[in-house]
């Protein structure tokens, strides 16, 4: 299979996983906030998201049993996006406004369905893309997931703002039926099913220097998360229309979030793993801090616009060098496990980060939540020369990893 239509496949499964977390995390909290609810409680609707910290507990037994006819990944990625779809259509059938009690079992339900996709399409990735190719992969990854979260946020607020509930969940469901077409139409190759004693996490938690990895797995994306679980509210506080901010996360976002990716999975082999993570982590320090500038005193439209500019650039080469260096840990057959363990530690620190974000901008106040959110950032990036120095870790100038 060439590069680019990879790299096309890649980046409709996983715009699909993006587009209805766009939405939970994007536009959700700024319809409660409107709604009058609290910092704390639309903080902790993050908690929704557990089934993306808890994949790792199932990923072992997807990696295992597969669909010889359907293929072992397709087989499950195929059925579960056409579950989402059909979750997110059934949003659209009630009259008027949705009982908050069904849209928030309906988004946990969504929730545990994408994340099982996702341990089947980042198993699927890895053994599609080679080394040389796995920076690129990344940054596509990244780039294509953003512009999920875009259209299932921004540009789906401002579709609630227009039309109310019935339209957007019509528009959210048929979009991601859309992007199901790729993966419909691929035809995996065959692969031989791992042996059943290497399956357990015992492998991955017993490498040396697992103890440092897992730290910066931890630290290297908390404190954006941090900053990030309260912008929404930060911005409908400023006194931002759902239109404004739709078009603040729809257009700045999703430029800015774009470039960001697709620079940093360029970037991330001609640098070398260790030294593009601390640059880009410290870039990303910066940027959360410079959401604590604009906090501080008068807000304009157009330093509002910069501070979202900046940070989703920040972010979008962080993350997709980030993932490039989980994927060079991972072993070829058995990549849906490696993988998913990691990116779990990932979830589960950003997503406590993100439920503890009402809190602490409720005790804080804007300024000083953005201030704490950088310091963690850079809690991150000192995490990075101890997790790429032990012998465990791969060479970090070299593209390419043995297990």
């Amino acid at each position: 299979m060439k590069t680019p239509a990879k790299l096309g496949l890649l980046s409709s499964l996983y715009l699909s996983q993006g587009l209805p977390f766009g939405f939970f995390t994007q536009a959700l909290p700024v319809l409660l906030r409107h709604q009058g609810l609290s910092l704390p409680a639309i903080g902790l609707t993050h908690l929704l998201a557990l089934p993306w910290a808890l994949k790792f507990l199932w990923a072992p037994l997807m990696d295992r049993h597969g669909s010889a006819r359907w293929g072992r990944r397709r087989g499950y990625i195929l059925p579960l996006q056409l579950l989402a779809a059909g979750l997110l259509l059934s949003l659209a059938l009630p009259e008027g406004t949705v009982d908050t009690r069904w849209l928030m079992a309906a988004v946990l339900g969504v929730n545990l369905l994408a994340a099982t996709q996702d341990v089947a399409t980042d198993g699927l990735a890895v053994h599609l893309l080679s080394p040389s190719e796995r920076g690129w992969g990344n940054g596509i990854q990244v780039a294509a997931y953003r512009v999920g979260m875009i259209l299932g946020g921004g540009v789906m607020l401002a579709i609630f703002d227009q039309t109310g509930w019935r339209v957007t969940f019509l528009a959210l469901g048929a979009t991601l039926l859309l992007a199901t077409l790729p993966i419909a139409l691929h035809r995996e190759q065959p692969s031989p099913a791992p042996g059943h004693q290497s399956l357990g996490l015992a492998w991955w938690w017993q490498q040396p220097g697992a103890a440092a990895w897992l730290a910066l797995l931890v630290a290297y994306k908390a404190g954006e998360a941090l900053a990030t679980g309260m912008l929404r509210t930060f911005l409908v506080d400023q006194g931002m229309t759902l239109t404004d901010i739709a078009w603040m996360l729809g257009g700045v976002g999703f430029t800015a979030g774009l470039v960001g990716a697709l620079i940093g999975g360029s970037l991330v082999v001609r640098m070398g793993r260790r030294h593009a993570l601390r640059v880009f982590g410290v870039i990303q320090a910066g940027a959360v801090l410079l959401y604590a500038v604009v906090a501080s005193g008068q807000a304009s439209r157009a330093w509002l616009t910069l501070a979202c500019g900046v940070e989703h650039v920040a972010s979008g080469m962080a993350t997709a060098t980030l993932f490039t260096a989980m994927m060079d840990r991972c072993r070829p057959d058995h990549a849906a496990t490696d993988y998913t363990v990691q990116a779990s530690l990932v979830v589960l620190a950003t997503g406590a980060a993100a439920a503890l974000s009402g809190f602490s901008a409720q005790a804080l106040g804007y300024t000083g939540h953005f201030v704490l959110s950088a310091l963690l950032c850079v809690a991150g990036v000192l995490c990075v020369s101890p997790a790429l120095s032990s012998r465990w870790a791969p060479h970090p100038d070299l593209p390419e990893v043995s297990p």
